[in-house]
C-alpha cells in the first residue's frame, strides 16, 4: 500500500512528506522532482510569495545512491519566508513572544478560517490558516514527482491543462500532444493549448487583479498507458473513480470534481454517452469508440485515458475585501487581507497531476504488489501476458 501524510505551515520552517510503500529500486531524479516543484509556482496570477521560494525537496531517508530503498521516504521543502516570520511564529515559546504575533480576527468568507477557529477553540485563525493554506501542495506535488517516477516505468504519462479561467473557456477538446507540449512550455502563462483562449483568459486574471478580485477555473489531468483492471468494483471505497475524486476534491479550493465528460452525460440520452466496445486486432486489446467515461467503469480503469477535472473556486482572499465579523468584539468588519495569488488554476492543475499519480501509483501497487521494481515489473508483465491472450 502507497501511503503518504504531508506536515508543516504555510510561513514554518519546512514542509515535510513522508511516503511509504514505494518498492526498492525506483530511480530518484532530482532534477525531475525540482521541475515540478517549480512548475507549481508559475502561473500568470500568481503572488509575491512565488518570488520567495525556490522550491527544491531535500531527501532524509529512503532514498541512497539515488534509488528507492524500500524504507520510508522522508522530505523536506525549506520555507524560505521563514525568515521574515520567526519571530511571529516561534516553536518555543519566550517572554514578549506575544507582541510579536500577527493575529487574525477578521477570518475571510470562505476560507477555512472561522470553521478552524471553532473546531479548535482559537480566537484567531492564524494557526488554522497556516495549514490551510495551498503552500501545502508543494509537498503533495513532491510526493506526486515520486509517483510519476514509479508509473514512469511502467510507461504512464501524467500531463494537465487548464479548461477555463473565470468567464473564459476553451471550446474545444485538447490533443495529447497539445496537451503534453503545453506541460512542457514553462513560458506558458495560464497552460491552455489554444493561444487564442489563453490571451482571453489572461485579460480575465487582469480584469480581477485590476478589482481587486479573485478568479477561479477549471484543469483536466490526463493519465495515458494504464493497463485495465486498476480499482475495484467490489466495495465503495476500492472505486477508483472515488478515490481519484476525493484526492482531487482535497486540493484547496476545489470544490467540484468531474470523471470525464460526467457533468455533460448527466443531461444527455444513454444512447449518446456511452463508449462502444470494439477489439482491435493489431494490439490485440479491447478498445472503445469514444471516451467519455474517462477511462473508469465501475470504478476499474479500462485502458482509456484515465480523465479527471477539478473545479477551482476563486480563492478567498480578496484585496476588495468582504465583510465579516470580528472573532472577539463580534462586530462587523473587512476580512483581513494576507498577501495571496488572484488565479492559481495552472498550479491547481500541477497538483492535480501530483494526487492523481499517487492515487494511480497506489493503484498499481495494490494490484501488482512487489518488494522491488524488478518484482513488480515481473507481476504487471505477467499481467500484460494475460491480458493478450484474453
Amino acid at each position: 500500500m502507497l501511503r503518504f501524510v504531508t506536515a508543516g505551515e504555510s510561513h514554518g520552517q519546512a514542509l515535510v512528506a513522508w511516503v511509504s510503500g514505494l518498492p526498492a529500486g525506483v530511480l530518484v531524479d532530482m532534477e525531475f522532482i525540482g521541475r515540478e516543484l517549480h512548475r507549481r509556482q508559475l502561473g500568470y496570477g500568481r503572488g509575491g510569495r512565488q518570488r520567495i521560494e525556490k522550491d527544491q525537496a531535500e531527501f532524509l531517508s529512503g532514498v541512497r545512491h539515488g534509488k528507492t530503498i524500500g524504507a520510508p521516504i522522508a522530505l523536506r521543502i525549506e520555507n524560505r519566508d521563514w525568515k521574515n516570520w520567526e519571530k511571529a511564529l516561534p516553536v518555543e515559546d519566550s517572554e514578549g513572544a506575544e507582541d510579536s504575533q500577527r493575529h487574525l480576527t477578521a477570518p475571510r468568507p470562505g476560507h477555512a478560517d472561522l470553521a478552524g477557529a471553532q473546531k479548535f477553540n482559537f480566537h484567531d485563525a492564524r494557526y488554522v490558516l497556516e495549514r490551510a493554506s495551498a503552500r501545502e501542495t508543494a509537498a503533495r506535488v513532491a510526493v506526486g514527482a515520486l509517483a510519476k517516477l514509479f508509473l514512469r516505468e511502467f510507461g504512464v504519462t501524467i500531463v494537465s491543462h487548464t479548461i477555463a479561467v473565470g468567464h473564459v473557456r476553451l471550446e474545444r477538446p485538447a490533443t495529447w500532444d497539445e496537451i503534453t507540449a503545453i506541460c512542457e512550455d514553462l513560458e506558458s502563462p495560464l497552460r491552455c493549448v489554444d493561444p487564442e483562449t489563453q490571451a482571453r483568459m489572461k485579460a480575465e486574471v487582469d480584469h480581477v487583479l485590476r478589482a481587486g478580485d479573485s478568479v477561479g477555473g477549471i484543469f483536466e489531468v490526463v493519465a495515458r498507458g494504464l493497463p485495465p483492471g486498476l480499482g475495484n468494483h467490489g466495495q465503495w471505497d476500492e472505486k477508483l473513480d472515488g478515490l481519484l475524486a476525493q484526492a482531487i476534491m482535497s486540493i484547496q479550493a476545489v470544490k467540484g470534481v468531474e470523471i470525464g465528460t460526467g457533468i455533460t452525460n448527466s443531461g444527455s440520452y444513454g444512447s449518446e454517452v456511452q463508449d462502444e466496445i470494439r477489439y482491435d486486432n493489431s494490439r490485440k486489446r479491447f478498445d472503445r469508440s469514444s471516451n467519455r467515461a474517462g477511462g473508469l467503469e465501475g470504478g476499474i480503469t479500462n485502458g482509456q485515458d484515465v480523465v479527471v477535472r477539478g473545479y477551482l473556486k476563486p480563492i478567498s482572499t480578496l484585496r476588495r475585501a468582504l465583510l465579516t465579523a470580528d472573532m472577539n468584539t463580534k462586530e462587523a468588519v473587512k476580512a483581513a487581507y494576507e498577501r495571496s495569488d488572484v488565479c492559481v488554476v495552472p498550479a491547481g492543475g500541477v497538483a492535480g497531476e501530483a494526487m492523481v499519480a499517487a492515487m494511480l501509483a497506489g493503484a498499481m501497487l495494490e494490484k501488482f504488489g512487489g518488494d522491488s521494481i524488478e518484482e513488480t515489473r515481473r507481476n504487471f508483465d505477467g499481467y500484460q501476458r494475460q491480458l493478450d491472450n484474453f
